[in-house]
C-alpha cells in the first residue's frame, strides 16, 4: 500500500482573480496517493480550463501505488494521456490549447517535484525558501544564457512566453527534481498568478507562521488585494515529524477542484 514516510497535512485553493472572468487553472489534492497538482490552462476561452483538466481528470485515477518507482510511472502514464487528449481536442477545434503543471509526488519518505511550464514548486525548508523547479519560459531560456539580467528580465517584453506545456507537441517535455523528505518541509505548488503579485520572502513568511490552509488563503488574499491580475491556484504540502508513530496521517483538506 503507498504511505508517505511523515505524516503530510495539505490544502488548495484556486480563484479566478479580479480581472478575468473565469478560472482555467485546476487543481488535485490527493494526499492518500501521494500527488498534488496546479495546472494552468492557455488557449483562449474555455479551452485552457479544459486542458488543465484534462490534466487533473487523468492524475485523479492515479490509484495507490506499491512503489515509489510505481507511483511515478503511473504519473507519467497518466499525463502522457492527458497530453494526448489535449493534442486531440486542439486537432478537432483548429486551435493549439494547453497547459502549465507543477506536481508533488511523495512516498516511502521521498519526494520528486515535476513540472512543464512556468507553474512553480517551492521548498520552505530550515527557515528558507527555494525554488526547486525552473520556468520553462523565453525569459528563463535568456537569463541561461547570460543574454539579459534578473533586472531586465522584471520588465521583459515576452517574459510569460512558455517554452514546454502539456498539449502542445506530441513529445511531452517535463522536468524534475527529486530528494529525501524531512520533518518540517513545507512545499508550495502554484501557478503564475501567486508569484506575479507575491514574493518568495512573503510566500516563505507565510507558510512558516500559518499552517496550509490559513497560508493559502492569507496568500489568496494578498494577491486579490494586489489588483489579481491572473487566475490563481495555491496548493500547500506540509511534512510532519511523525512523533505520533503513524506513517501516514492524512489531515489533507481542499475546496473542490479548483474549476
Amino acid at each position: 500500500m503507498s504511505t508517505v514516510a511523515l505524516p503530510i497535512e495539505s490544502f488548495g485553493v484556486s480563484h479566478k482573480g479580479c480581472v478575468r472572468d473565469h478560472n482555467e487553472d485546476n487543481y488535485l489534492v490527493e494526499p492518500r496517493t501521494g500527488l498534488w497538482v496546479v495546472a494552468d490552462g492557455m488557449g483562449g476561452h474555455e479551452a485552457g480550463e479544459v486542458a488543465s483538466a484534462s490534466i487533473v481528470d487523468h492524475l485523479a485515477t492515479i490509484g495507490i501505488a506499491s512503489s515509489a518507482p510505481d507511483l511515478r510511472a503511473r504519473f507519467e502514464d497518466r499525463l502522457s494521456r492527458a497530453n494526448a487528449e489535449i493534442r486531440n481536442i486542439s486537432r478537432s477545434r483548429g486551435i493549439t490549447i494547453g497547459s502549465t503543471f507543477a506536481a508533488l509526488l511523495a512516498m516511502d519518505g521521498r519526494f520528486a517535484g515535476l513540472w512543464a511550464g512556468d507553474s512553480r514548486i517551492y521548498l520552505v525548508r530550515g527557515g528558507a525558501i527555494s525554488q526547486i523547479s525552473k520556468d520553462h519560459t523565453e525569459v528563463q531560456e535568456l537569463l541561461d544564457r547570460g543574454m539579459i539580467s534578473a533586472e531586465e528580465a522584471l520588465t521583459w517584453p515576452r517574459r510569460n512566453v512558455i517554452t514546454h506545456a502539456v498539449g502542445v507537441n506530441d513529445e511531452l517535455e517535463i522536468d524534475f527534481q527529486q530528494g529525501e523528505l524531512m520533518p518540517g518541509d513545507v512545499f508550495v505548488l502554484s501557478t503564475d498568478g501567486l508569484t506575479a503579485h507575491v514574493s518568495d520572502t512573503e510566500i516563505e513568511a507565510a507558510v512558516r507562521s500559518e499552517p496550509p490552509q490559513a497560508a493559502c488563503e492569507k496568500l489568496l488574499e494578498t494577491v486579490l488585494a494586489r489588483g489579481g491580475t491572473d487566475n490563481v491556484t495555491i496548493v500547500l504540502v506540509r511534512v510532519g515529524d511523525g512523533r505520533d508513530g503513524s506513517l501516514h496521517a492524512d489531515r489533507s483538506k481542499a475546496e473542490g477542484q479548483g474549476r
